[in-house]
């Protein structure tokens, strides 16, 4: 009997502390633009021809994950470099949820391989910007033409004659804040405008809620980072095949599957229990 009721109690304890986590958890605040689409946007950084080569690996890697994950990834603007990497890459990616389990991707990505253009077999190190932004919905920004400066120039991308010969490709300056969004992906201007028209409104909605949520909100999770582009959150080392998250502390050993969308749960769950966990304890210490 006496073995009997420890037992229970054991178990009463255990149920007790998991409900008390499912309360606490229910009282965080939420991010209200986890459910929402999101633009990913991929710049190549120190690191020359390898970065941007690098860069265009990163981007077809979250291209594969948001297929394995069944969302829609629609390329917005891709600049190439002269070997055809991606000097700068921008996408749309839509599905339930993209913001919320993409957003801790934002940060310096660092690479530790030889560059195909190394003749030596020496490894370099190049590093490439990733920027994961929610997708503002039209009710969210209210863009006044007397703010913006449309101009309006021949696409020096790909795309053949027609890309080459009309003025089809749009920069759009939105005066107040100094933000500029350039494409030139698409045909026609009209399209390339309204692209770039989205991606400027992501911009002004993220300043907007990272301003209000620093100015209400101590649960800001700087425990894994801020999100800041200057940030270093991930190394990804060819040579010894692995994968280092610097914010979680690990390390995944099989490169090619990251690379190919595979497994990047491994982080991304990770970096959203650690999220959760930090909240936790924040909440806890301040009631």
């Amino acid at each position: 009997m006496i073995n009997m009721a420890t037992e229970e109690m054991g178990q009463a304890i255990e149920e007790e502390r998991r409900l008390q986590h499912l309360l606490l958890k229910s009282l965080l605040p939420k991010d209200d633009a986890d459910e929402r689409n999101c633009i990913l946007e991929v710049r190549a950084g120190t690191g020359g021809e390898e970065a941007s080569l690098f860069a265009m690996d990163i981007f077809k890697m979250y291209e594969k994950y948001a297929h394995k994950n069944g969302w829609k990834f629609e390329v917005v603007d891709i600049a190439q470099s002269d070997l055809k990497g991606y000097k700068e890459a921008s996408a749309a990616i839509v599905g339930d949820g993209a913001f919320g389990k993409l957003k801790f991707e934002s940060g310096i990505h660092r690479v530790q391989r030889v560059p195909v253009t190394e003749k030596s077999g020496r490894v370099h190190s190049s590093a490439v910007s990733v920027a994961i932004l929610p997708q503002a919905d039209e009710v969210d920004v209210q863009l006044k033409n007397e703010d913006l400066k449309i101009d309006t120039y021949r696409s020096s991308g790909s795309g053949g004659q027609h890309a080459n010969t009309t003025n089809s490709a749009v920069r759009i300056t939105h005066i107040p804040t100094g933000i500029t969004v350039s494409i030139q992906n698409e045909r026609s201007q009209h399209q390339n405008k309204a692209r770039a028209l989205k991606v400027l409104c992501a911009k002004l909605f993220e300043m907007e809620r990272l301003r209000a949520h620093s100015t209400r909100s101590k649960l800001r999770s700087e425990q894994i980072g801020s999100g800041d582009r200057s940030e270093r959150i991930r190394t990804y080392n060819f040579s010894q095949g692995r994968v280092t998250d610097h914010r979680v502390g690990i390390t995944y050993h099989s490169i090619d599957d990251v690379m190919q969308g595979e497994n990047l749960e491994v982080f991304i769950d990770a970096l959203l229990l650690q999220q959760e966990m930090d909240a936790i304890a924040t909440f806890s210490s301040s009631h």
